[in-house]
């Protein structure tokens, strides 16, 4: 694949910036530059990102509707209500469920939680799931990562004496439901000074300001933040602010004391001996936790992560693992027959965006499909299936391009929609199937640049390998946890050369195990660029390349090596 390599250097204010930045907290260079790329440029924001602190967390009270979703709560466990938690079948969605509920049920024992059922219901706020709360009479359901948008089922509910919280963090409409309280931050009246919390993050600060409110210490809640770290990587919310803290802590938990139903999930993924990172969460905890409400029903995953006893966690553990291995089995041969489709049906050169839609596969899995396509073509997809009467699926875009937006712009033709700028979902009739396909491709020919169909890297520094110093590894474990806008920062190095050992390694020989040297330094640096062959014997003549790279300190027991990941190489 051929990068796009992104580089800018500092300006002259902001290389005054830097210095200051580097002498006011001893700081290597580089981080100081890395600081300044990422907009922070006074020593208290700088102090604020390297050292996240939970005291750092807004006041929940500034959410709108926060006080008056606190007092009705309040008034339900007052009277003895009944309270029914409801959340999408998501990794987001279910987490959030797991920790409002694991909270309140410390509380009253009157309360319930509810998952809807991808294929019978559908995303968010069901008819069906508003009769269940009916029928076990429930007065109050508390909404998570869903309900922004239920106008019609929040007037159903309230027809059945049943009052609504919703608290959400997507995109509303120009109308609210009418629900008790609706605590979302993209609110057009929200003042709230973080708008990018995950759904579960909402969840969290709904407990802290009924905690805060009850005179319950932080304490109480602060295990908890091991689902809100899990909801924050897998929802990939960007990792500022809010975000940051929550999940830097968040994983603190899940690495000391997580939930035993984390822990099932966590020993399953065999982690349980190693330092969890943002990664092991989005590639191997997460799509498990996700495969259940994709292949079955999201309310396993509920179960399993309020689960109380250590030996049942191991059992539905083992459950969902076997979920996920039919969704593995199921995304390679989806995503081969739509590979096979495009290659012989569309003339993906002219086109800007993929639209596909096959009655036969499986509703769960087309948002990897989806997400699949758009890393291989590199442009917006958007991937469909038959659901019921209606027609499904998922969106997933390219850095540039708003793919919420321009679903949005074809909402007279959609049933349903909803999501984020990047991913996003959207149901329609059969009948409207190839009007919005027109549509959707021409927002995207107008809206896709050529530029954003060829995947670049963002090089944050340029260095010399000299300057890879211990200062310099140890002061980049501040950055951590990396994720969307606060991403491992790639370094660019000119004139690089084979020190002399290296080597192809791999199946087919297709990586070069590097061990190189510049002008700089004598020192040889060890590298693994994955599946850049075709530079081998460049680099074996000795003659120069330009790399990016991340640097990543790999540990084993109690040995340690600095290694370079290339991402890229050129001439």
């Amino acid at each position: 694949m051929t990068y796009r390599w992104n580089y800018s250097t500092l300006t002259t204010d902001q290389k005054n910036k830097k210095n200051e930045l580097a002498k006011e907290l001893n700081l290597h260079p580089v981080l100081a530059e890395l600081l300044i790329k990422r907009g922070i440029e006074t020593k208290e924001k700088a102090i604020a990102f390297l050292y996240p602190k939970l005291k750092e967390l807004h006041d929940p009270f500034l959410l709108p509707d926060m006080d008056v979703a606190i007092r009705r709560i309040e008034r339900a466990l007052g009277n003895k209500e009944r309270i029914l938690i409801y959340g999408d079948y998501d990794v987001d969605g279910t987490t959030a469920v797991s920790l409002v509920y694991k909270f309140f049920r410390g509380i009253t024992s009157n309360i319930d939680y509810y998952i809807p059922d991808r294929y019978d219901e559908g995303y968010g706020i069901s008819f069906q799931g508003i009769d269940y709360a009916v029928e076990t009479g429930v007065k109050l359901i508390i909404s998570l990562d869903c309900g922004i948008k239920a106008v019609s089922k929040v007037a159903y509910a309230k027809e059945k004496g049943i009052d609504f919280i919703i608290c959400d963090h997507h995109m509303p409409d120009d109308q609210l439901p009418d629900a008790v309280a609706v605590v979302d931050a993209k609110r057009l009246d929200s003042t709230y000074p973080y708008s990018d919390l995950s759904g579960c993050g909402v969840g969290f600060k709904l407990v802290h300001a009924f905690s805060q409110r009850n005179g319950y210490p932080f304490s109480d809640i602060e295990p908890l933040l091991d689902l809100v770290a899990v909801s924050i990587a897998s929802d990939i919310v960007p990792l500022t602010g809010e975000n940051r803290i929550l999940m830097y802590h968040g994983l603190k938990q899940l690495n000391s004391n997580p939930s035993f139903g984390l822990r099932g999930i966590i020993e399953i993924c065999g982690l349980q001996r190693k330092h969890i990172t943002v990664n092991d969460i989005v590639f191997k905890i997460g799509p498990r936790i996700n495969a259940s409400g994709r292949m079955m029903n999201g309310k396993e995953a509920v179960d399993l992560m309020i689960e109380n006893d250590m030996t049942s966690a191991r059992e539905k553990s083992k459950n969902i693992d076997k979920y996920n291995e039919d969704r593995r089995e199921l995304d390679k041969k989806i995503t081969d027959e739509a590979i096979a489709y495009i290659d012989n049906h569309i003339d993906i050169i002219q086109q800007k965006s993929i639209v596909i839609y096959n009655e036969t596969w499986h509703k769960g899995i087309v948002g990897i499909v989806a997400s699949r396509l758009t890393e291989k073509y590199y442009r917006p997809a958007v991937v469909l299936t038959k659901s019921g009467e209606m027609i499904s699926g998922s969106a997933r875009s390219v850095p540039g391009f708003d793919v919420y937006k321009a679903i949005e712009s074809c909402r007279d033709i959609l049933e349903n929609f909803g999501g984020h700028t990047y991913a996003a979902g959207l149901t329609l009739r059969e009948e409207n199937l190839q009007a919005f396909t027109e549509r959707f491709n021409m927002l995207s020919f107008d809206g896709v640049e050529a530029r954003m169909m060829l995947p670049q890297i963002t090089v944050d520094a340029e260095i010399s390998l000299s300057q890879i110093t211990p200062a310099l590894i140890n002061g980049l474990d501040l950055f951590n946890p990396f994720g969307p806008e606060n991403e491992n920062p790639i370094f660019l190095t000119r004139e690089v050369y084979d020190a002399g050992n290296s080597r192809l390694v791999g199946k087919e020989s297709r990586h070069i195990k590097l061990e190189i040297v510049d002008k700089t330094t004598d020192r040889p640096f060890p590298g693994i660029a994955f599946s850049q062959h075709n530079f081998y014997q460049r680099i074996k003549a000795g003659l120069p390349v330009d790399i990016c790279y991340t640097i990543e300190e790999n540990r084993h027991g109690a040995n340690s090596f600095t290694q370079l990941i290339i991402r890229d190489i050129k001439e």
